[in-house]
C-alpha cells in the first residue's frame, strides 16, 4: 500500500513562499522563485557589474572631442550610475526579467574613439540617442529580428569577438602596458611594450598584478571576480601612492577622498545635439556612425537577453522568450537614455547571469540591483579615486570572455564565412575602429559569396549595406570628402 507524502509548508527558500502584491505582480511563485532568492540575485548581479561605474568614466573621460574638450570624471560616474539604475529598474518593473543594464563596453569605445574626435560630445551622444530611437522603431515594426537574421550568425559572432579584442587593446594602452612608438623613432612598428620598450614603474605593476588576479578569480569561478580585483588593486595602488614617488598615474591618481560621500553631479544630463554631428562629418559618414552604434548594441543585446533568459528558464520549448518584444523595446529606450545622459549607450549585461545563478527569475531582482546603483550615486568620490591601472584589467578579462564564448560558434570550415569573420575581428583592433571591422567584414562576405557562386544566399540587405560601406571607403578617391 502506498501513501502520499504530507504537503510541505513553503519555507523562505522554497518556491511558493512569496505572498502579496509583489508576488502577484512579479510572478515570483509562478516562476518557482522566492523573495529571498530574488534579493540575493539582485545583490549578486550588482556586485558582478558594478565595475562599470569605474570603467565607463575612464574610457569616456580619457577621450577628447574635436574641440579638445573632455567629459568630467565625477559627472560621468553620476551619469553611468543613474542610467544603470533607471534602465535596470525599468526592465524589472515593466519587462519583469532579471536582466540588468548599464553602459555597454565596446559601444563606449565607439563613442570615445570614433565619434567624439570628429564632432563635439553633445553631437556624439546625439547619434547614440538616434541609434536608440532606431532600435525602438525596429522593435515596434517587428523588423529587429528580421534585420538580425540578415547578418549571418558567424559574422555576428565575429563582430562580438572584434569588439572584445578592441576593448582588450584599449585596456593595454590605457594602462600603459603598451604604448605608441613616437614618430621620431622612424620605425614601422607602431606599438611597444611599456613606455620605453620595457615595463617599468609601479602603475604598470598594478595593472599586471590586477590582470593576473582577475583571470585567476575567473578561472576559479569566483562571483564578482572583476569587482573584487578592481577593489583589491585600488587598495594596492593607494598604498603604493602613499609611499612611493610616482611621476604619473594617468587620468586618476589613487588618493583616499576626505569624504567618501557626496551629492551626485547631474551636469551632463541632457547635453545632446541630435543632428549636429551630421553637419560635422557629412550625412553618409554620420549615417554609418549611427549604424555602427546600432550594430554594436543590436547583436550584443539580443544575444545577452536570449542567453540570460534561457539560463533563467524563461524560454519556451522552441527557445523563444515570451514577451521578447517588450524587453527589446526597453533595451532601445536604454540605448537612447544612455546617450541622453552622456554615459554612452546602455545595454543588457551578461553579468546578470550571476543573479540568475543565485536563483533570480523575475524583475524583482532588477529592483534590488537598480536600487543599489541608485545608492552608488552618492559614492562618486570613491569611484573617482580608482586609477586606470586597477580598472583596465577588466577590459582584458572581458575581451577574453567574449572571445571564448563566441569563437567556437563560427564555422571555420566554410571559408565564405570564416574569412569575413577573420577580417571583421582583426580589423577592429588593427585599425582602432569598430566601423572598419564591420564594413570590411560585410564587403568581404558579399564578395566571397559571389565568387563562390553562392550570391543568392546573401540577403539583399547585406548587399545594400556592403555597397554603402564600399562607397564610403571610395569617397576619398572620388574626391567626395
Amino acid at each position: 500500500m502506498s501513501t502520499s507524502a504530507p504537503a510541505k509548508v513553503p519555507t523562505p527558500e522554497q518556491p511558493g513562499s512569496g505572498s502579496g502584491v509583489l508576488d502577484r505582480y512579479f510572478r515570483i511563485s509562478e516562476r518557482g522563485s522566492t523573495l529571498s532568492r530574488e534579493v540575493r540575485g539582485g545583490f549578486a548581479t550588482f556586485f558582478a557589474m558594478a565595475y562599470i561605474i569605474v570603467l565607463n568614466p575612464i574610457i569616456l573621460g580619457g577621450a577628447k572631442d574635436m574641440y579638445g574638450h573632455q567629459l568630467d570624471n565625477a559627472q560621468l560616474v553620476t551619469a553611468t550610475a543613474l542610467t544603470a539604475a533607471f534602465t535596470t529598474l525599468l526592465m524589472g518593473v515593466i519587462g519583469n526579467v532579471p536582466i540588468a543594464l548599464a553602459a555597454g563596453l565596446g559601444v563606449n569605445s565607439v563613442v570615445a574613439l570614433q565619434l567624439a574626435p570628429r564632432m563635439s560630445w553633445p553631437d556624439a551622444m546625439g547619434m547614440v540617442v538616434l541609434a536608440g530611437f532606431i532600435v525602438m522603431l525596429l522593435v515596434a515594426t517587428g523588423l529587429r529580428e528580421r534585420v538580425m537574421n540578415a547578418v549571418p550568425y558567424g559574422l555576428r559572432k565575429a563582430i562580438a569577438i572584434g569588439i572584445g579584442l578592441f576593448i582588450m587593446l584599449i585596456g593595454l594602452v590605457d594602462s600603459g602596458f603598451v604604448s605608441r612608438i613616437p614618430d621620431v623613432a622612424q620605425t614601422t612598428v607602431p606599438l611597444q611594450l611599456g613606455g620605453t620598450g620595457h615595463l617599468d614603474g609601479w602603475p604598470v605593476l598594478v595593472f599586471v598584478l590586477g590582470t593576473l588576479l582577475t583571470l585567476a578569480l575567473i578561472v576559479r569561478k569566483v562571483p564578482g571576480a572583476i569587482l573584487i580585483s578592481i577593489v583589491a588593486m585600488t587598495a594596492v595602488a593607494l598604498v603604493i601612492n602613499a609611499f612611493a614617488d610616482i611621476e604619473s598615474w594617468g587620468l586618476t591618481t589613487p588618493t583616499w577622498p576626505g569624504n567618501p560621500v557626496a551629492s551626485p553631479d547631474f551636469g551632463l544630463l541632457g547635453q545632446v545635439s541630435l543632428f549636429g554631428g551630421f553637419g560635422k562629418v557629412g550625412v553618409l559618414t554620420g549615417v554609418l556612425f549611427v549604424f555602427t552604434v546600432l550594430l554594436s548594441c543590436f547583436f550584443d543585446a539580443m544575444g545577452t537577453i536570449m542567453g540570460v533568459s534561457d539560463e533563467a528558464k524563461l524560454t519556451d520549448g522552441e527557445g523563444q522568450m515570451p514577451g521578447i518584444n517588450k524587453v527589446l523595446f526597453i533595451d532601445g529606450v536604454a540605448v537612447a537614455a544612455g546617450g541622453a545622459s552622456s554615459s554612452s549607450a546602455t545595454t543588457a549585461f551578461v553579468e546578470s547571469t550571476a543573479g540568475v545563478g543565485e536563483g533570480a527569475r523575475t524583475g524583482f531582482a532588477n529592483v534590488v540591483t537598480g536600487g543599489l546603483f541608485a545608492v552608488a550615486l552618492f559614492l562618486t568620490p570613491v569611484a573617482t579615486m580608482v586609477p586606470s591601472q586597477a580598472a583596465t584589467p577588466a577590459l582584458v578579462a572581458v575581451g577574453f570572455l567574449i572571445l571564448a564564448g563566441s569563437i567556437k560558434e563560427i564555422d571555420w570550415a566554410d571559408y565564405t564565412i570564416a574569412v569575413p569573420a577573420f577580417v571583421t575581428m582583426l580589423m577592429m583592433p588593427f585599425t582602432y575602429s569598430i566601423t572598419n571591422g564591420i564594413g570590411m567584414g560585410f564587403i568581404t562576405f558579399a564578395a566571397l559569396r559571389l565568387a563562390a557562386g553562392r550570391g543568392r544566399e546573401v540577403p539583399p540587405a547585406m548587399y545594400a549595406v556592403a555597397a554603402v560601406f564600399a562607397f564610403y571607403y571610395l569617397m576619398p578617391a572620388l574626391g567626395l570628402t
